[in-house]
């Protein structure tokens, strides 16, 4: 299943798959923890392909706020480079909103500021951090392309679900907002 909509010569995608495995993508973003360590979902596939030397390089950026990201090598995965958000959790850090919409941003200017061509993101905070997927998936989404007119050299922006579920909410959220 994939999804796409070119805006500003930037494409964005929505694809159903494992973060870990998107061996076409210079980075991955990873939906971590405050301390960068091994957790469970899209942190845990990460760090369970990464560690142990993926822990210790980012042992020393820890710890990070919500809405931070920070930039990793990508150790024993596909990519070059992993940056690693920290997205709220939903109800507890506020305004989450806000908060969300800075983990993308600030994901996709270090990999711009990085010279970094494509990127994949989770559904960050959408796990066991609560986020309802409809209300991320408008922020991730609306994020990408507005931030389409100021990035110089991402070509490419892919948003990668794990379940049928997740697919189909993106899915229904693009459509409405790229077409």
């Amino acid at each position: 299943m994939e999804t796409k909509k070119t805006i500003n010569e930037i494409a964005i995608e929505l694809v159903k798959g494992d973060i870990t495995a998107q061996s076409d993508i210079e980075a991955i973003v990873n939906a971590a923890n405050a301390e960068l360590r091994t957790g469970g979902g899209v942190a845990g596939a990460i760090h369970g392909k990464g560690d142990p030397e993926l822990t210790q390089e980012t042992r020393k950026f820890a710890p990070i706020n919500p809405g931070e990201a920070v930039l990793s090598s990508a150790p024993n995965l596909p990519n070059s480079y992993i940056i690693h958000c920290l997205g709220p959790v939903y109800g507890v850090d506020k305004p989450e909103d806000e908060l969300l919409k800075n983990c993308y941003t600030n994901a996709l200017k270090i990999a711009d500021d990085n010279g970094i061509e494509s990127i994949a993101f989770p559904a960050i905070s959408t796990g066991a951090f609560g986020y309802p997927t409809k209300d991320a998936a408008r922020i991730a989404l609306s994020t990408f392309k507005q931030e389409t007119a100021s990035l110089e050299r991402v070509k490419r922006i892919r948003m990668v679900l794990w379940s049928d579920q997740d697919y189909m909410i993106h899915s229904k959220v693009f459509k409405n907002l790229f077409n």
